[in-house]
């Protein structure tokens, strides 16, 4: 039997691992890793809240775009609640960032007063809400942007609502 060494590296997601040695000892070090870390690795993903942009962006289809200028609703806010309204701006910003149409996922509290088209004591209120309720959060420059959760509760929750009253 040879003597020669052999080196394979995986890459699976996120974990690297080189495996360097005889070619027995290789071998049963790959199944080892594919036998101990795929399911380990297989479970924490079922755990792990993520986002399908695909699906997101269907669900979303006639509800809001994204524009070069930004965000934009395609439905009359006078249908929406207030909140429903913020919470559809930073769900656009976040969707035109993940496909490079935006810079940020964020949106200042004068942009979503904009948008909203409400004073600014009634955005600040309502984010505050969005805030607690962990739809959003505030970043540390001051901004605002939609949580994972928080679209995860639009796309289960609110979506369904809104498509609901923009069909009557």
């Amino acid at each position: 039997m040879s003597k020669e060494t052999i080196t394979v590296h995986i890459k699976y997601r996120d974990v690297e691992q080189t495996f360097t040695g005889n070619v027995n000892d290789v071998w049963i070090s790959i199944n080892r890793f594919f036998s101990e870390m795929i399911p380990a690795l297989e479970v924490a993903r079922k755990a792990l809240l993520t986002v399908d942009l695909e699906k997101l962006i269907d669900e979303c289809k006639n509800i809001i775009a994204v524009a070069p200028e930004g965000p934009s609703l395609l439905v009359s806010k006078q249908k929406l609640t207030d909140g429903e309204t913020l919470a559809l701006d930073l769900l656009a910003a976040y969707i035109g960032n993940k496909l490079g149409l935006l810079n940020s996922d964020t949106l200042s509290k004068e942009e979503l007063q904009a948008g909203l088209g409400k004073s600014a004591k009634i955005t600040s209120t309502r984010l505050g809400e969005l805030c607690r309720e962990g739809f959003a959060t505030k970043t540390e420059e001051g901004n605002y942007k939609i949580t994972t959760i928080g679209i995860k509760r639009l796309q289960e929750e609110a979506l369904p609502k809104i498509r609901e009253k923009i069909q009557r």
